[in-house]
């Protein structure tokens, strides 16, 4: 075991806001030793994007991790050069060229028609009402999933979210995330017949084409889900947060001082969807006086990272003229997220501009939870359609 210093953490008040935490530990203890979690957490950026890279010491490839267990070996549970080349097989699918020639136009439509829909009232939660599905149905293309409903993959990611941050090993959540993993498996089954009769550039058909195996293309899927529903849910609904909760921000995006694209980029540094990345340590190291062991679990903190003092200049505010090129929202090393850009172009270039268009008096009507630190963004968030 590492001999880390030991930093205890109160579970609950970490869940409901991470970042008063993760500032006394880069102030105190940098790496330290949680209890809590189990694991020891690297918190300062700059150490984070350089052990991330160091992969032969902190490897993704974790047989015992919840993810692995509960969702099958991804991709993402994977170093080198078998990493490598599950990444080129489902680049068809997400590489730039692809999210702007086919998913944008498809990203575009069915947002509009959640506009339609929504425009038939006065007020609604933007998270379940215009995020959820927005991501929903973004998610459905490019998976290949087409025949379930946005709702239903929102239940299934969160289940499998929930059960990969499980590590108080709650048997409940447990039990969720294997219904919902089950529940995928029926639907990757349901399609492929279909995707081999009429190849496209869905994750599956891709994958399929490439000649992965069932179980490889199973888990990639599962994996895109885990991560490419709630990460942009979350982002969408927690930007616009960020915009109407800053008018003199909102203000400048809209007369086209700012992008769309530098609100969103702000707001994941400010509060990042994603929360962090495990390891298992591989071979025994040492840094600053720290040994890691092996077999020891390490959590990259890359929310602590994005809010690091010594990177950032006004690190705990949404400030839109702030030089957030340090973020690492999206990772850092060779696992840098693969749907970064359908990410961005989702976010940025529909789901954003498409809302603030429609309804160009939207306001908050109410207040708005966020919760988590694995995951994070807001539960909940009432707004008047204006």
């Amino acid at each position: 075991m590492s001999n880390a210093p030991v930093f205890e953490i109160e579970p609950q008040a970490f869940w409901r806001d991470p970042y008063p935490t993760l500032k006394r530990m880069r102030a105190k203890a940098p790496i330290a030793y949680v209890p809590q979690l189990g694991a020891t957490l690297i918190t300062r950026r700059d150490d984070i994007f350089a052990e991330e890279k160091r992969v032969e010491v902190f490897s993704s490839d974790q047989p015992q991790g919840l993810m692995t267990v509960l969702m099958g070996q991804n991709l993402m549970r994977k170093d080198g050069v078998d990493h490598a080349a599950e990444r080129r097989a489902i680049f068809p699918t997400v590489s730039p060229r692809t999210v702007k020639e086919v998913w944008t136009e498809q990203f575009r439509l069915a947002t509009t028609r959640i506009l339609d829909d929504l425009a038939a009232g006065a007020n609604c939660d933007l998270v379940r009402d215009y995020a959820m599905p927005v991501s929903g149905e973004a998610l459905k293309a490019i998976t290949g999933l087409t025949q379930i409903t946005a709702a239903e993959m929102d239940r299934v990611s969160q289940g499998m979210i929930d059960g990969c941050a499980n590590y108080a090993g709650d048997p409940q959540v447990e039990a969720t995330c294997h219904d919902c993993t089950a529940a995928i498996d029926r639907y990757i089954t349901e399609r492929l017949p279909a995707l081999r009769a009429t190849p496209d550039h869905s994750l599956i058909s891709v994958q399929d084409r490439a000649g992965l195996s069932e179980a490889q293309l199973r888990a990639n899927v599962k994996l895109a889900i885990s991560g490419g529903q709630n990460e942009p849910r979350d982002a969408i609904a927690g930007t616009v947060w960020a915009l109407l909760s800053h008018p003199h921000a909102l203000a400048r995006v809209r007369a086209g001082e700012v992008s769309w694209l530098a609100a969103f980029e702000e707001y994941g540094r400010w509060i990042s969807p994603i929360g962090m990345s495990p390891r298992r340590v591989a071979t025994r190291y040492e840094r600053d006086g720290i040994v890691f062991e092996p077999e020891d679990r390490v959590f990259l903190m890359f929310g602590s990272g994005n809010r690091d003092e010594t990177v950032f200049t006004n690190p705990d505010a949404y400030d839109l003229d702030q030089d957030n090129s340090g973020a690492i929202t999206f990772g850092a090393g060779p696992h840098f997220c693969a749907g970064a850009w359908a990410s961005r172009a989702l976010i940025a270039d529909v789901a954003l501009p498409l809302l603030f268009d429609r309804f160009p008096g939207l306001a908050l009507d109410g207040e708005t939870e966020f919760g988590g630190w694995a995951f994070r963004g807001p539960l909940r968030m009432p707004v008047r359609l204006i």
